[in-house]
């Protein structure tokens, strides 16, 4: 596990990988961070009372630099990659372990089961369980088991991982896609349960989803870029949407001004993609949202378009080769 400032998350997430009923010896690796907000002394205190605990030093403190430190500092034959806003439940790694003998897959993983507690989580957890909100893949909204282009977090096979060069630490974020990418490259497999659900603590403000999709975009549409032929349709809708709208947008405009000069307004024409785009949103709503209450619903409203376009502009500047650039500024 990767930790930076997850003062918030990190003991429940702990405390969930310690409780496993693997019967298997194992341990707990945590790559530590240059955290500011208590994380070190919190996880310092943890590793006193559990020897199981293993704390690494992680000075560079992005994620993957920090799975690469935690990996080499590891000691046995299976690798479970584990996130600091993830709780899993007991039997995961059991399950996790049995899959990887069963199908002789070189990873498996699930479904991320994004719950939200505030109002706003739980707006945001339907937009990442839903096939409207990030793409409808397997390991968001479920599915039959069975290869997978990639899944979530993922049990490994140690000598798979090491073999194609672990994560690449110049991808701060789709590492683990990038990884899994590699893997079937090199003839291993990756593996789909919905056996194994990971409860995942989505972002609590609009202000760090915003981050948060915008850094995902960013590098999303660096490695689209990277690996054209990798990369399914699904990748290429939110940049389109965000273009359309934006062009719908400036067509309206041009339409306005064209109505206060006297000339036929017929570029009013374009305020047909962003009005379409908000009525997709509010039925959305109406249908997707409505089962989480009143509250979470008029969050959805405003969290949905925030994935798509904070999403989609990121992918936009990645693929023009803003990466490195933009995530200066925003953060892991």
């Amino acid at each position: 596990m990767p930790v930076l400032n997850e003062a918030t998350h990190v003991r429940a997430a702990v405390e969930s990988l310690l409780a496993q009923d693997y019967d298997g010896p194992f341990e707990v690796t945590l790559a530590l961070g240059p955290s500011i907000d208590g994380t070190t002394e919190l996880v310092e205190e943890m590793a006193a009372v559990d020897a199981r605990i293993r704390v690494v030093p992680n000075d560079v403190g992005s994620t993957p630099a920090g799975l690469n430190i935690a990996i080499r500092a590891s000691r046995y034959a299976v690798v479970i990659r584990v996130d600091a806003h993830s709780v899993l439940p007991p039997d995961y790694a059991r399950i996790a372990v049995e899959t990887l003998e069963r199908t002789g897959a070189d990873n498996v993983g699930g479904i991320m089961d994004a719950r939200g507690i505030s109002a706003f989580e739980r707006a945001v957890a339907r937009a990442y369980g839903t096939r409207i909100g990030l793409g409808g893949t397997p390991h968001h909204v479920g599915g039959a088991e069975g290869a997978a282009e990639t899944v979530y977090l993922g049990c490994f096979r140690t000598e798979s991982i090491l073999k194609v060069g672990l994560f690449d630490e110049g991808v701060k974020r789709g590492q683990d896609w990038d990884l899994n990418r590699r893997l079937r490259e090199a003839g291993g497999q990756v593996w789909f349960t919905p056996l194994l659900r990971v409860l995942y603590r989505p972002r609590p403000t609009l202000a760090q989803l915003a981050r948060q999709m915008l850094s995902t975009g960013l590098w999303r549409g660096e490695l689209a870029r990277r690996y054209p032929a990798a990369n399914g349709i699904r990748y290429f809708v939110p940049p389109a949407m965000v273009l359309g709208v934006a062009v719908g947008l400036l067509l309206g405009i041009g339409g306005i001004v064209q109505a206060m000069l006297g000339a036929v307004p017929w570029l009013l024409l374009g305020l047909v993609v962003p009005a379409g785009y908000l009525l997709i949103v509010v039925i959305a709503t109406i249908a997707v949202a409505r089962p989480d209450g009143f509250r979470a619903s008029l969050h959805f409203l405003v969290v949905l378009p925030c994935i798509h376009f904070c999403w989609g502009i990121g992918f936009v500047l990645g693929y023009l080769k803003l990466t490195t650039n933009i995530t200066a500024h925003t953060g892991r």
